[in-house]
């Protein structure tokens, strides 16, 4: 039921297709079989029938297609002769030269015909619509299935289930046809989440966002029709209910029974689901006319009866309708629906009191209701519906009644922006509040801004307003427990450990005399991380997990994600048990998505397992659930974490835009974030620049990482410190940017400390720092033109061992250069290059491949191991050999240093044809400048 010339694919049918075909094709002891297809309208039955009937005349049956007309004065057996007709075999074929008059005569003459249609072949016979089938048709099913016409015959056929009301005849034959085996009656039901979502992307293109596709799904009930409709709008950009919708849905609501009528009006405004009581009180009618007009809207299709109340089965009628009564209608039936709430309190559900008293217009009415369900919401740690009533409430109250004023509502709104990851808005809220007269006190303040600060990226304000709570005479011991607490945790983002690990003892102090649960597991969380890394890994891991168990016992949202998260993070990081960290990590994320805080620890923790993953070489499964988490759409450091991740996998798979994109909306962010936010993003930012060739941009962004930087992160500073001098070397190599010897200097100091402050960190810390150590020594041979294979196959050893595949392959590339550039030891270089080759192409690191791929054309080593390997060294001239002769004079003069111009005019060819020879040669070459291609020509010359 597709727009003409716009049909949609179908989707979630494949079992019921297959199903559909077995079931035809087993007959009966009487030769025949027959389905029958019921379901409401635009639930997908014509297209079941037209798509099977397609299969089966592949398979080589014979298919007879035909529609019953909705018409009262239709000719006798009018689907059966149309199919007929359709197929050639005209009725004037009969002796009287028309179908005889007799019944008996008539069904024997329609047999006949059938049976020279189907000749050798089963026969299908497909009819469309058989709820409006003409008594002679209906005869003839039975007369056939029971085998009395002689002929092997499947029959299907497709009825609107909706029409089938009271003493319909259809209902008659069907029960008679039940009885026989091989007879079938299949309800097709709507489609679920995951078939309308597949069905919304393939009509409106799979950039279509998660959150557009349900709301495709909850406005359609899964109806195909309806669905299709509704992502054209969405592909087309059209924001109101097409005329198409809405007149069908109009014209089937007018063939209801009055009562049935109103009883779907009703259900339409309320809150689902409606009970049968409040609904009494609404439509107000006596309870044989409710419930016969009940069994109306049901039979109609309209309205799902179940345990818990009234359905509309598809929201869309609520839109509809919605905008074919006048205001005062609509505002008097949400009235009736509100008194019909309050007079049962007991049970008053306060979210749907709140909107019917809203939307009767009567605000302070309703503003009870709503505090009511924002605390509610607020028990069940629903907090972005808790965030949704609070801010009702402060648009409802104004300056405030006397039950609740609007610094209480303001105090709330801040909260619950917060909680549920409304960073900027929640500091908004929170200026309001303290400006009015009886705003809470400084010390309360203090602390609520600097966690809403941490939150929203803005760590240095943050450890500000720590400090000056602390500093407080009039804070009480718990506050300053709190206090110490959530700045310990922030001096751990911070990447200073020590002074961390200071702060969490302190905190755990205080909180001993007088704090609560959610100060202790933030302070032991801080302790424990601080601890692994810099002295006991075990004592470390035990006092986290001690801190776990406390959340899960508190079961806080809060404490269970801050436990979790430090967990998760030293697992993956630090102590690379990247395995565990995963698993916890998920797990967290699980139960942290249950209590309904998606947008912000569980987006942390999934950024945390998207890490993991990425350390160990599966960047699929790491890029999935990265979308996973992009749901959520996270703001502040929850954002910068997930796009952190992110960054990562785009500038491994090459995808230089996107990577562009994600840093500088990551830059926007952290407005003055901590060194496990900044240095991950400036080394990702020198990655991305030396992958492109441009080496004093990588330079930059890692001078700025040393300078900004006060972290005693020793990993983190590892990591930069590679960057640092690989895109030295990379410079060195390329012979476009001179080597900036104070860069180089400065680097070695890093190093030096990286080597020095391994010895006091934990084992797995210090293995860690070691394999960076390993890169950055390697890098120096590398920058000295010291070709030597033995550091880089160390590094490669070491991080085999860390069972990190990137760096490990990186070390193999380098190991190989350094191997041919001695030209010795070439089966060495050959296996260390397919070695880095098969990690690349297992993790789809593209760039990475093709840096691999063009050291081994210059070198002809082949890097699959089917291909013969040659053990000696390399002609000189061997790197050229991809090159045609044309390519290898315009090379030549390249490195003369000729211009475009010149090797034109030298050549006798044109300049634009001489640039496209040497993009060609750059593109064969794998490099990205003349001068590196001159580099390559001079080598082989």
């Amino acid at each position: 039921m597709a727009s003409e010339g716009d049909e949609a694919p179908l989707v979630g049918r494949a079992a019921t297709l297959a199903e559909l075909r077995s079931d035809l094709s087993d007959v009966g002891p009487a030769g025949t079989a027959a389905v029958f297809v019921t379901g409401e309208s635009g639930v997908g039955k014509s297209r079941l029938l037209q798509e099977t009937a397609d299969a089966m005349r592949a398979a080589g049956a014979a298919v007879l297609s035909g529609a019953c007309l909705d018409i009262g004065d239709a000719s006798p057996l009018h689907p059966v002769l149309q199919a007929l007709r359709r197929s050639g075999s005209a009725p004037d074929a009969a002796p009287t030269g028309g179908p005889p008059d007799d019944a008996g005569a008539l069904l024997e003459w329609v047999s006949q015909r059938l049976r020279a249609v189907a000749g050798d072949r089963p026969l299908l016979l497909v009819l469309d619509d058989l709820q409006w089938a003409d008594r002679s048709t209906r005869q003839l099913l039975l007369y056939l299935l029971a085998g009395l016409g002689e002929v092997r015959l499947s029959v299907l056929a497709a009825v609107r289930a909706e029409s089938l009301q009271g003493a319909h005849p259809l209902r008659r034959v069907l029960a008679e046809l039940r009885r026989l085996r091989s007879v079938r009656v299949l309800d097709l039901a709507p489609l679920d989440h995951d078939g309308t979502r597949e069905l919304v992307r393939a009509i409106a293109g799979e950039q279509v966002a998660a959150e557009d596709a349900e709301q495709v799904y909850k406005r359609s009930g899964g109806n195909p029709f309806v669905a299709e409709e509704l992502a054209r709008d969405l592909r087309d950009g059209r924001a109101e209910l097409s005329d198409t919708l809405r007149e069908i849905f109009l014209a089937r609501v007018d063939e209801l029974p009055k009562h049935a009528h109103s009883v779907v009006h009703a259900i339409a405004a309320g809150v689902e689901p409606v009970d049968h009581q409040v609904l009494a009180r609404v439509v107000q009618l006596g309870d044989d006319e409710l419930l016969e007009a009940v069994r109306a809207a049901v039979a109609h299709r309209f309205v799902l009866g179940e345990a818990d109340g009234y359905r509309l089965r598809h929201r869309l009628v609520a839109e509809v309708l919605a905008q074919e009564v006048l205001p005062a209608e609509r505002a008097a039936l949400h009235r009736r629906y509100a008194e019909a709430l309050e007079a049962d309190p007991g049970t008053a559900d306060h979210a749907a009191l709140a909107h019917h008293w809203q939307q009767a217009g009567e605000p302070l009415r309703a503003l009870p209701a709503v505090v009511a369900a924002a605390r509610d919401a607020e028990r069940l740690y629903g907090f972005s519906e808790a965030h949704r009533y609070w801010s009702v409430a402060l648009e409802l109250a104004g300056e405030g009644t006397p039950e609740i004023g609007r610094t209480e509502l303001l105090s709330h709104a801040a909260e619950s922006a917060y909680q549920c990851g409304e960073h900027a808005l929640a500091l908004t809220r929170l200026e309001e509040l303290a400006g009015r007269a009886d705003a809470p006190g400084a010390c309360t303040l203090h602390l609520r801004r600097a966690r809403y600060l941490a939150a929203a990226g803005r760590t240095a304000t943050a450890e500000t307003e720590y400090e000056q709570a602390l500093a407080l005479a009039d804070c009480t011991p718990r506050e300053k427990a709190s206090a110490a607490a959530h700045l310990a945790e922030l001096l751990l983002h911070l990447g200073r450990y020590a002074d961390a690990n200071a702060r969490a003892r302190e905190a755990l102090e205080l909180a001993e005399l007088d704090g609560a649960t959610a100060d202790l597991v933030r302070a032991s969380a801080a302790l424990g991380f601080s601890s692994a890394f810099r002295e006991d890994p075990d004592a470390g891991l035990a006092v986290i997990r001690h801190a776990v168990e406390i959340a899960e016992r508190s079961g806080h949202p809060d404490d269970i994600g801050c436990a979790y998260l430090h967990l998760a993070e030293l697992l993956t990081g630090p102590l690379n048990n990247l395995e565990e960290g995963v698993l916890v990590a998920r797990r967290g994320a699980e139960k942290l998505a249950a209590l309904g805080v998606g947008r912000t620890y569980q987006t942390r923790l999934l950024a945390i397992a998207a890490n993991g993953l990425f350390r160990v070489g599966q960047w699929g499964e790491a890029d999935r659930v990265l979308q996973d988490a992009m749901r959520h759409r996270p703001s502040g450091a929850d954002a910068v974490e997930l796009l952190l991740a992110r960054c990562r996998l785009w500038v491994g798979f090459g995808d230089e835009e996107a990577a562009d994109r994600d840093l500088d909306a990551i830059a926007t962010m952290l407005a003055g974030g901590g060194a496990r936010h900044v240095l991950p993003m400036l080394t990702l930012r020198a990655g991305l620049a030396m992958w492109r060739g441009r080496h004093a941009e990588a330079r930059a962004a890692v001078q700025r990482g040393l300078t900004e930087t006060r972290s005693d992160d020793l990993v983190l500073l590892g990591v930069l410190a590679w960057h640092g001098l690989r895109a030295e070397a990379e410079a060195h190599a390329a012979g476009d940017v001179p080597v900036d010897q104070g860069v180089v200097r400065r680097l070695k100091v890093v190093v030096d400390r990286m080597g020095q402050g391994a010895g006091g960190a934990a084992a797995p810390v210090r293995a860690v720092i070691d394999g960076y150590v390993e890169l950055c020594a390697a890098e120096l041979s590398r920058l000295e033109d010291r070709p030597d294979p033995e550091p880089w196959a160390r590094a490669a050893a070491t991080w085999d061992r860390r069972k990190q595949p990137y760096p490990a392959a990186y070390a193999r590339l380098r190991q190989a250069e350094a191997a041919l550039a001695r030209k010795s030891r070439r089966a060495v270089a050959v296996t260390a290059l397919r070695q880095a080759w098969e990690t690349a192409q297992a993790m789809g690191a593209r760039p990475f491949a093709a840096e691999i791929s063009a050291l081994a054309a210059r070198a002809r080593v082949p890097l699959t191991s089917d291909a013969a390997v040659e053990v000696g060294p390399a002609a000189p001239a061997d790197e050229l050999f991809v090159l045609t002769e044309r390519e290898r004079e315009v090379l030549a003069a390249v490195a003369e240093g000729l211009t475009n111009k010149e090797i034109g005019h030298r050549l006798f060819i044109s300049e634009r044809t001489v640039g496209v020879h040497v993009g060609h040669i750059f593109d064969k070459l794998q490099v990205r400048t003349r001068v590196q291609a001159s580099r390559v020509y001079l080598r082989a010359a």
